[in-house]
């Protein structure tokens, strides 16, 4: 299918063929009739993309922020990799649309095949012939409902919840700034609630058209028209609300709300423009400043998004999905009018034209639509990664196939995100004897990516395909934690060697249907990405810290510091707890400096945040203290450790510099001054050779199972309050 998409590094704008989406659980396939260009939102983002990385810098502070953090916690090498791996991407563009649906996935009963609906979200309903939509963000269409007109369901919620945020009464004046697309449905639909509208825009063309779509009187906002038209309507006292629709640098949207408001009204801010409030204005006529976000209740929760966790009626009357149901029903009834806001419609095969012609300004619209070619026949869409079924496999498979000599071992990636892009496949695919045979997402657009980027062979979202591919020697599991162990279990079925990220289960019954799969394929050809016990500062200093004759003390400060809010981390429902999906790598990196495994787990965790004091217990009578806190300081180091024993002393700093004190107080130092070298390229290159020579795997698999159980055994030694003896866990 085609999409459409722009590298925010180069700025390229492209139209390119992406597998079809897989139909999830919880949503539909949706077959778009048309799509609608946000001239606002969308061209600013087209624009950015456009500049020098030091005006993208510039426009996006934020993310600045972030890359300092990350340099200070990763080491520049890493963070260069992951910034560049995000600029030097296709993104998607497009978030507002309606189209036909074509599959209806699992847990889905409002709609059928067949049905219109209208969708939202700029991950969801982009500009492309096939979407995946989960239930909350998208609505039927009202019969009768044009599609062409449907496609303004996202935009016209946006209106709609700015108009909430005001709470407009009937028979009150309202000042709409900025009369372009979500400007001019705000007028309308203030008019369709009995608020007398008068709109500014330094765009005679709009100010008329909003005239004619129900506003009192326009004007330029630095004309006095505007100030006359709001005193003749308020009788000199101002108006109740001001919506700010307008866009870009100036400071003359909130100076003019401020001028024009009365006393006590309020200024919702709906668009993006600058807000350096005025403060003698605003606080003389005690003003009520707002902001509206997005779509409405449920935008950036992705429990309610994603999982469908829909917000009761009783709480929270007007959620994303109600607002746009809303829209659409005050368009079906004629309240609301969108089609003179439609200044041209493009064929969906002309999108990039289209596009150049808005950014250079020789088209100069309100609302362009995207008509798609007329619905046909296509091939039956794959299902969702994590629900399909598994090729059969022959019985008695061997665990570790003879392979061709010479022949390149074939490796097939399920997940193409941020670690998978930046951690992983660069070190793949620069490696001789590996080919990148297969790509698999849900995502058709990250397949796409990740193709373009690393050289796979061929992108897709069916997953029966892949493990049906004898030619595939290993699978990488790199997708969330929530679907580790059922891909991982699927994958030993048929018979392909298994390297799956950390965790490798996130519950006991995950880890018994692992080990089942094991049982009955005979394959253990399995890796978790413990990376850190391949690290080379950490390889050496364990040289040199020599064989104890004693037990050992270990002490371990992960200093892992607080999530983003709205990171799929926190969905700890689905994902699981952060020590559940982390505390693996430290129980590996504890467990391998000591030589054992782990026999018994006690741990603590103080009242009201996320901090965990997990004590491993060894059978030589070693411990490891671990502890995992989230309220450090960010400056701190990520990870430092003390092993002590014999009367010696290893310690590591973060990956960058290792020492290690002897009894003659002589010590050894390591350090690596350009990079933060946590083992993946090690780890990748002995997975790689254990696949092409049918050796053992890097670690142990019955070490690998005692370090999942560990660490699952935290969340029961938290419950009873007592020291959880492994043995007895499982």
């Amino acid at each position: 299918m085609k999409q459409v998409v722009q590298n925010y590094k180069s700025g390229e704008l492209a139209l390119l063929d992406v597998p079809v989406p897989g139909c999830k659980p919880g949503g539909v396939l949706v077959r778009t009739a048309y799509s609608l260009i946000s001239t606002g939102t969308e061209l600013m983002k087209v624009s950015e993309a456009g500049m020098s990385m030091l005006g993208k810098a510039r426009s996006r502070p934020d993310q600045v922020a972030k890359v300092v953090q990350s340099v200070a916690t990763n080491g520049v090498p890493a963070t260069y990799r992951k910034v560049m791996g995000k600029l030097d991407s296709y993104t998607p563009l497009g978030y507002s649309l309606c189209g036909v649906v074509e599959q209806v996935g699992a847990g889905i009963d409002d709609v059928k095949v067949g049905d219109l609906v209208a969708c939202a979200g700029n991950e969801h309903a982009l500009h492309a012939e096939l979407n995946w939509v989960p239930k909350n963000l998208y609505a039927p269409v009202p019969d009768g409902l044009a599609p062409r007109h449907a496609a303004f369901g996202t935009v016209g919620s946006i209106a709609l919840q700015g108009v909430r945020q005001g709470e407009s009464r009937l028979g009150e004046v309202a000042l709409v700034i900025g009369l372009g697309l979500i400007g001019q449905l705000v007028v309308q639909l203030l008019a369709a609630s009995g608020v007398r509208v008068v709109g500014a825009d330094p765009d005679p063309v709009r100010c008329e058209l909003a005239e004619r779509l129900g506003a009192a009187a326009c004007g330029d906002p630095a004309s006095p028209a505007v100030e006359s038209a709001v005193a003749e309507l308020t009788d000199g006292h101002g108006v109740d609300q001001v919506y700010l629709a307008a866009g870009g640098g100036s400071n003359q949207p909130v100076e003019l709300a401020a001028r024009l408001c009365r006393d006590r009204g309020r200024v919702v801010d709906i668009g993006k423009c600058r807000l350096d409030l005025p403060w003698n204005a605003y606080y003389e006529k005690e003003l009520d400043v707002r902001f509206s976000r997005s779509y409405g209740p449920g935008r950036y929760d992705p429990e309610y998004e994603i999982e469908g966790r829909d917000y009761p009626i009783g709480y929270v009357r007007w959620t994303e999905r109600r607002n746009l149901a809303c829209f659409l029903d005050l368009v079906a009834r004629g309240r609301v009018d969108v089609e003179p806001l439609i200044t041209r419609t493009a064929a969906f095969d002309d999108a990039v034209e289209t596009y150049q012609r808005l950014k250079d300004g020789e088209l100069k619209a309100v609302a362009v639509l995207f008509r798609y070619p007329e619905q046909s026949a296509v091939d039956e869409p794959s299902a969702d990664v994590a629900a399909m079924t598994v090729p059969a496999v022959p019985g008695g498979r061997s665990a570790a196939p003879v392979r061709a000599a010479r022949t390149p071992v074939r490796l097939a990636f399920v997940g193409a995100g941020n670690y998978a892009t930046s951690m992983l496949l660069p070190h793949l695919a620069q490696r001789d004897g590996v080919e990148l045979s297969t790509v698999v997402t849900t995502t058709a657009l990250s397949a796409a990516n990740a193709q373009r980027k690393f050289g796979f062979r061929e992108a897709t979202t069916d997953l029966d395909a892949v493990l049906g591919d004898a030619s595939v020697d290993a699978v990488f599991v790199v997708t969330r934690h929530s679907s580790h162990a059922e891909l991982t279990r699927k994958a030993l079925l048929a018979g392909k060697a298994v390297f799956v990220e950390k965790p490798l289960a996130l519950t006991e019954d995950e880890l018994t249907g692992v080990l089942s799969a094991v049982e009955e394929s005979g394959n253990d050809r399995l890796q978790v990405g413990f990376n850190r016990r391949f690290a080379p500062l950490l390889q050496e200093a364990r040289k040199r810290f020599g064989a104890r004759t004693g037990p050992a003390s270990l002490r371990y400060l992960v200093n892992a510091g607080r999530l983003d809010h709205g990171s799929w981390y926190l969905q700890q429902g689905t994902e699981g707890s952060r020590f559940a999906g982390e505390g693996g790598h430290f129980v590996d990196t504890a467990s391998w400096l000591l030589g054992a495994d782990p026999v018994s787990v006690y741990a603590l965790a103080p009242s009201g945040n996320e901090d965990l004091q997990v004590v491993l217990g060894y059978p030589d009578g070693s411990t490891a203290a671990i502890s995992y806190v989230t309220t450090g300081a960010a400056g701190f180091p990520k990870e430092t450790l003390d092993l002590v024993a014999d009367g010696k002393v290893l310690q590591l700093d973060d990956f960058v510099r290792t020492s290690v004190y002897d009894g003659r107080k002589r010590w050894v130092s390591s350090r690596l001054p350009k990079a933060r070298d946590k083992g993946q390229a090690a780890e990748l290159a002995a997975f790689v050779r254990a696949v092409r020579t049918g050796g053992p795997m890097p670690v142990p698999l019955g070490s690998l199972v005692a370090t999942t159980t560990a660490t699952l055994a935290v969340r029961a030694a938290l419950t009873g309050g007592a020291p959880v003896t492994l043995a007895e866990a499982r």
